[in-house]
């Protein structure tokens, strides 16, 4: 009868365990596109021609959307205006009010890591405003 030796059954082994390994993924799961939305930004405004500060958010309740601290110049004490985020563009909720019973709806888009550029309506109720504005990452 014939041994078998050590060191076949070493190199069986070895090619058992190797070849039974599966490589791990390298894939990394898609990030979270409101990661480039959140931060403080200077914001420059047409509709009343000066400049204010306003900071974005992540929406605890959503998945996709924001919150805007300040937008329209508005103030903090009011409550944020709510907004989705969909790769490189910003939208505010339909007929989102803000302040003083202010009607707004629009979008931005988010030009390389530190430019929104806004595009909005504005209503008070008596006129209804067109505004442009340029946030700008601090």
């Amino acid at each position: 009868m014939q041994k078998v030796r050590p060191l076949f059954v070493i190199a069986m082994l070895a090619f058992l365990v190797i070849t039974g390994c599966q490589k791990e993924s390298t894939t990394t799961p898609a990030s979270d596109a409101r990661t480039a939305f959140i931060g403080n930004w200077g914001v420059q405004e047409t509709w009343v021609k000066y400049s204010y500060e306003a900071r974005i958010a992540a929406d605890t309740n959503s998945k996709t959307g924001v919150l805007i601290y300040n937008f329209a110049g508005i103030g903090y004490s009011y409550p944020p205006a709510k907004a989705l985020v969909s790769g490189n563009t910003i939208t505010l909720d339909p007929n989102e009010i803000i302040g003083d019973n202010l009607v707004v709806n629009g979008s931005g888009i988010l030009s390389g890591t530190s430019t929104i550029k806004w595009s909005y309506t504005i209503n008070d109720g008596a006129t209804l405003r067109q505004v442009t504005s340029t946030f700008t990452r601090h």
